[in-house]
C-alpha cells in the first residue's frame, strides 16, 4: 500500500525530512520487518499508545501490552531510521495515585522521545469501561485528583524541556505534531477509508464505515459517505475558535473578529474574551491573540463553550 501511496502522491518532500508522515502503533505490533517497510514507505514519525507503565493500570485500561515492550519498539523503530517518536499517556485511571502517575511520567521522559501526549481519561458512552464503572466496578477519580495530575504533568514535562503546545500535547521545540496541528488551525485533509474524515475548504464528509460498501465506488471512484456537512462560516468559525484556544498559541483574534462581523456577532464575541480575561482565564483579551494562561488551561471547554455561545445569534 505503501508503495502505491508513494506512486500516485509526491512524497519528495516526506523523504526529505521536510514534511511529516506520522503512523499509531500499538507497542505489541511493532516489529523489524513493519518498521522496515514504514521507513521505506516514507513515514518519519511514529507515535506509541503506551497509556501506563504500570501492568494494574493497563489492566484497568483495558490494554495487554507488556510495559517492557515500549521502550523496544521505540528502538525497533529507530534503528530502522523512524527517529521521530512520541508516547501517547493516560491519567485519572481509577485507583491510580500521584505518585504512580509522576513513575509513568518519568519512565515516559528516560525514553529517546521528542512528543509526548497527556489525556485525562474520559469515560465514552457505550464503552465497556463505562459499563464496568456504571456496575459500580470502579469509581471514576476524583476530579481534584485529575486537577493535580494535570498541573503535575506541565511542571514535570516542563523542566524536561518539553514546551506544552496544546491542552494535553508537549513536544521539545521543533517537534510538535504537524498532523495533529492541521486539524486544530483548520487545513485541508484528505479522507482515506472506511469511516475516515475528510475537510476541504469547510466542506467536511466521512466515508462509510462499511468496507463491502466503501469498495463500490461510483462512476466518478468516490465512496459512498455517512455523513456530509457543506460549508457554513458560522459553523467554521465556532470549530475554529473551539480548538485553537486549546493551543497555546491561542485565537487569532483579529481573524476571529472579522469573520463573527460578518454574522453580526462581532461584539459578543469581543465581550466573552473580555469575561474570560476577568476569570483570569484569558492573557489579554485586548490583544491580536486570544491565549489561555496556565489557570485557563483546566478552563478550556468552559471558555470554546463562551465563544460558541457568543456566536449563537440570528
Amino acid at each position: 500500500m505503501l508503495k502505491e501511496l508513494n506512486q500516485l502522491f509526491d512524497f519528495s518532500l516526506i523523504h526529505s525530512d521536510q514534511a511529516e508522515f506520522s503512523v499509531e502503533c500499538n507497542p505489541e505490533s511493532v516489529s523489524a520487518e513493519l518498521a522496515s517497510t514504514l521507513f521505506e514507505g516514507g513515514v518519519n514519525r511514529a507515535s506509541l499508545g503506551a497509556q501506563s507503565f504500570n501492568p494494574k493500570h493497563l489492566k484497568s485500561l483495558e490494554r495487554i501490552h507488556d510495559p517492557e515492550k515500549v521502550r523496544s519498539a521505540i528502538e525497533t523503530l529507530q534503528v530502522a531510521g523512524i527517529k521521530r517518536t512520541s508516547i501517547d499517556l493516560i491519567f485519572a485511571v481509577p485507583g491510580q495515585t500521584l505518585s504512580e502517575w509522576d513513575l509513568d511520567l518519568t519512565t515516559a521522559l528516560d525514553l529517546p522521545i521528542e512528543h509526548l501526549s497527556a489525556y485525562g481519561l474520559t469515560y465514552e458512552p457505550g464503552t465497556a469501561m463505562t459499563a464496568r464503572m456504571a456496575r459500580g466496578e470502579f469509581f471514576k477519580a476524583p476530579e481534584e485528583i485529575e486537577t493535580e495530575m494535570y498541573q503535575h504533568t506541565i511542571q514535570t514535562l516542563r523542566s524536561r524541556g518539553f514546551d506544552r503546545y496544546e491542552v494535553s500535547n508537549h513536544a521539545k521545540p521543533g517537534a510538535e505534531c504537524r498532523h495533529n496541528l492541521s486539524y486544530w488551525t483548520g487545513e485541508d485533509w484528505l479522507a482515506v477509508g472506511p469511516s475516515a474524515s475528510g475537510h476541504y475548504q469547510g466542506v467536511r464528509w466521512k466515508n462509510t464505515p462499511q468496507l463491502d460498501e466503501y469498495i463500490k465506488n461510483d462512476e466518478d471512484g468516490f465512496a459512498p459517505l455517512c455523513d456530509f456537512e457543506p460549508h457554513d462560516d458560522r459553523r467554521e468559525l465556532m470549530d475554529l475558535l473551539m480548538t485553537t484556544i486549546r493551543l497555546t498559541q491561542g485565537v487569532d483574534s483579529v481573524d476571529a473578529l472579522h469573520k463573527a462581523e460578518k454574522l453580526g456577532a462581532s461584539s459578543q464575541l469581543r465581550e466573552a474574551a473580555i469575561m474570560c480575561q476577568d476569570q483570569g482565564w484569558i492573557i489579554d483579551a485586548q490583544s491580536n491573540r486570544w491565549q489561555l494562561n496556565d489557570e485557563g488551561f483546566l478552563f478550556a471547554d468552559r471558555v470554546a463553550r463562551e465563544f460558541i455561545g457568543a456566536l449563537m445569534v440570528e
